[in-house]
């Protein structure tokens, strides 16, 4: 209890310190502080169309940064979220558009496992040769985002396309009942809420959770336990893979309504953030997440109302994962130190 109490504190005052040095910047532009971030806060949460904005960029960023808190358990680094976020996206579209012949609930079903398994195929790919080979997963995520965006981009623009201006699907004949209109607010979000909490639930309560942690802590030891740390390390990057398929499918039935090109551009990486910035809590990257998606929605308000310009946003974002990596520097300063002390005490 008292670790998780030190862990909230310690975010609460990243989170504080980046304000401060944000409202530094604001200062040095000519403009107040106080009321930039009101603005901010007015311009996010501030009536129906405002709120239902934000809660629909909170919920593809719930997603991502769980994804990437369950593969980080595993001691995976999957930078390859967002292209998995948009094989999903693009697998579900095709399903909505042409799998007329099934009854509406089961089409609905069928989008949305159509969109994990994709994506955990593709998840699966890094993960086996980060397992098997010892390929880096990093690399091989980041350039596999870039094929993700072709192959989608090649789909919407050829074989599945609109005929529009702009590169798009065809509309879904399913969609996500939008509760919270003109906003794109959608069921999407419990959805993603109880997938999340399902998630937690699994890390720290079933045996496949404590596999997880132990191969993340120490794949050596969990090998000489009788776990089988590469099949756990796959199946670590597999369900990180699906929570960015549903995210890619709430993004299409819930917000769009068809598959828009490059429409998930940046989901993955402030996903990330979110996780790295609490560490791959899962428990607390939700919170973080929905913090993020106050600040980038509330952006365009505050430079309206203020003069402040929605850049400011990056520059706050930036800070967390700065102060984030300085308090890791430190503690392990503090950590050498203390080995170095202890070889002089023994010698």
């Amino acid at each position: 209890m008292s670790q998780t109490i030190n862990s909230v504190r310690k975010i609460l005052l990243t989170m504080v310190v980046a304000l401060l040095i944000g409202a530094l910047f604001i200062v040095g532009i000519g403009e107040s502080p106080l009321d930039a971030y009101m603005a901010l806060l007015n311009g996010a949460l501030n009536g129906k169309f405002r709120l239902g904005t934000t809660l629909a960029g909170f919920t593809p960023l719930l997603l991502t940064a769980t994804a990437f808190a369950v593969a980080a358990k595993a001691g995976a680094f999957n930078v390859g979220v967002e292209g998995e976020v948009f094989l999903g996206g693009i697998t579900a579209a095709y399903i909505g558009i042409n799998w007329t012949f099934l009854p509406a609930p089961l089409l609905y079903l069928a989008c949305f496992a159509g969109a994990m398994a994709v994506a955990a195929a593709w998840a699966y790919i890094p993960g086996a040769l980060k397992a098997y080979y010892g390929v880096n997963e990093v690399c091989t995520t980041i350039l596999m985002n870039t094929v993700a965006l072709y192959i989608t981009s090649y789909l919407v623009s050829g074989p599945m396309s609109a005929g529009t201006a702009n590169p798009q699907s065809a509309p879904v004949t399913v969609t996500l009942f939008q509760f919270m209109k003109p906003s794109s607010a959608n069921v999407g979000l419990f959805i993603a809420i109880a997938v999340v909490i399902l998630v937690v639930w699994m890390l720290n309560k079933t045996s496949w959770g404590y596999k997880i942690r132990t191969v993340g802590l120490n794949p050596v030891h969990a090998d000489y336990v009788g776990i089988d740390s590469k099949k756990v390390f796959i199946s670590a990057m597999m369900v990180s893979g699906m929570l960015g398929g549903i995210a890619g499918c709430i993004e299409v039935l819930g917000v769009h309504g068809y598959f828009l090109n490059n429409f998930a551009t940046g989901l993955g990486t402030n996903g990330m953030l979110a996780s790295l910035i609490v560490k791959n809590n899962v428990i607390f990257a939700p919170f973080m997440a929905f913090f993020l998606a106050v600040l980038k929605a509330g952006a365009m308000g505050m430079q309206q109302t203020t003069g402040v310009p929605k850049s400011l946003v990056d520059t706050i974002t930036a800070v967390f994962i700065i102060v984030a990596t300085m308090e890791t520097a430190f503690q392990f300063t503090k950590r050498r130190k203390k080995e170095k002390g202890g070889k002089e005490a023994n010698a």
